[in-house]
């Protein structure tokens, strides 16, 4: 029947993956603020309106709309043990036909990284790409010196690719990132790493 399609929840060890609603915003706004100088380094110059409650309504419109079609899967990062938001996950440009692809990028509140939730939630969400979604291939790029992000992709199976320049507007600049893949029944062994 039509609108009883059931929403993704994705639970972990000790989180509920799942895609924002309207009632996250003083969370989300909050630790977006309060991490700002953590996060701002490896994310694209925020808008004007980056924090404010339409900008986040926006937002859960658009996570719908891209889960339901199929095209993205967004979802926060919540402790189950006290509901608390720790950041947040996305598979987006869900490619089907022969390429069977997506690509993830995620981040963590300063107060909560370096605790494993990023590690759990990849795990999580990987698992479900494979096993729900019928993806092979789950793509992710980071910026050479973001030691964590490269730590945390290969702790999870995933393995350097290469370079792509120019790959992604930071901070305000055209940079480099590395890129790395997952793929489903993985078969190359370890990867020798790219440069750091």
């Amino acid at each position: 029947m039509l609108g009883l399609r059931r929403r993704v929840r994705i639970e972990t060890e000790r989180m509920t993956l799942r895609l924002p609603v309207h009632g996250d915003w003083q969370q989300w706004s909050a630790l977006r603020a309060d991490s700002a100088a953590f996060l701002t380094p490896w994310e694209p110059v925020w808008s004007h309106d980056h924090l404010a409650r339409r900008a986040f309504t926006n937002r859960v419109y658009w996570a719908n709309r891209a889960e339901a079609q199929g095209t993205a899967l967004p979802l926060l990062l919540i402790r189950r043990q006290d509901q608390r938001l720790l950041g947040a996950i996305t598979m987006d440009n869900i490619r089907r036909g022969p390429a069977q692809t997506g690509t993830l990028g995620y981040w963590v509140g300063a107060p909560h990284a370096r605790q494993g939730y990023m590690r759990e939630a990849i795990l999580g969400v990987v698992h479900h790409a494979f096993t729900q979604l019928d993806l092979s291939r789950i793509e992710a790029a980071c910026l050479p010196e973001n030691a964590a992000s490269r730590g945390v992709l290969e702790k999870c199976g995933f393995k350097y690719e290469g370079v792509a320049q120019s790959y992604l507007q930071i901070n305000g600049r055209w940079r480099n990132h590395v890129l790395y893949a997952n793929l489903r029944g993985d078969r190359r062994g370890r990867t020798d790493v790219g440069p750091a």
